[in-house]
């Protein structure tokens, strides 16, 4: 069962939440490690619908680092996720690149508070919610918010880059 709190956790990505005013709610859950998917874990941890925890995921979009949002229901479309940088091509980023980049662990890779900010997209079925739950910065948190502060606090634009 998950446990709801209002307070910062400690992470780098609820210190930029509560350094932003942001109003946030953590879930911590018992994170498995033998589980095939964080997010749907997460999902199932936290009682809601799959399409409102999303997955942050990088790419490499023409040899620069981006970040991707998306619901744990679907999966990126790296074509789409091109297109919406104004990029040709795009390939998942390597694991090690990724977690040095935004100082998280792979698993508890959050969109907010990364050691270096990257440029970054949430889908746009996030627009519609009045929330959305994402990684807080390790396994087994995650933070509800507002869409529009995601997009607002990463420097994100909205654009259809899951498909499923």
């Amino acid at each position: 069962m998950a446990k709801k709190s209002k307070k910062s956790v400690g992470t780098p990505a609820t210190v930029a939440l509560t350094a932003a005013g942001v109003p946030f709610t953590t879930h911590s859950y018992e994170h498995d490690p033998a589980a095939p998917s964080y997010g749907e874990e997460a999902a199932e941890a936290l009682g809601v619908a799959p399409d409102q925890v999303f997955k942050t995921l990088l790419a490499d979009v023409d040899g620069t680092l981006t970040v991707a949002v998306v619901p744990v229901s679907g999966s990126l479309d790296l074509k789409a996720l091109a297109a919406a940088v104004g990029g040709k091509r795009a390939t998942m980023a390597d694991p090690a690149a990724a977690e040095r980049s935004t100082g998280y662990v792979r698993g508890g890779i959050s969109p907010l508070g990364q050691r270096k900010r990257l440029r970054t997209v949430v889908d746009a079925s996030a627009e519609g919610r009045p929330t959305v739950c994402v990684s807080a910065g390790r396994r087994g948190l995650e933070v509800e918010l507002a869409p529009g502060d995601l997009v607002a606090l990463t420097g994100a634009h909205l654009a259809p880059i899951a498909r499923g």
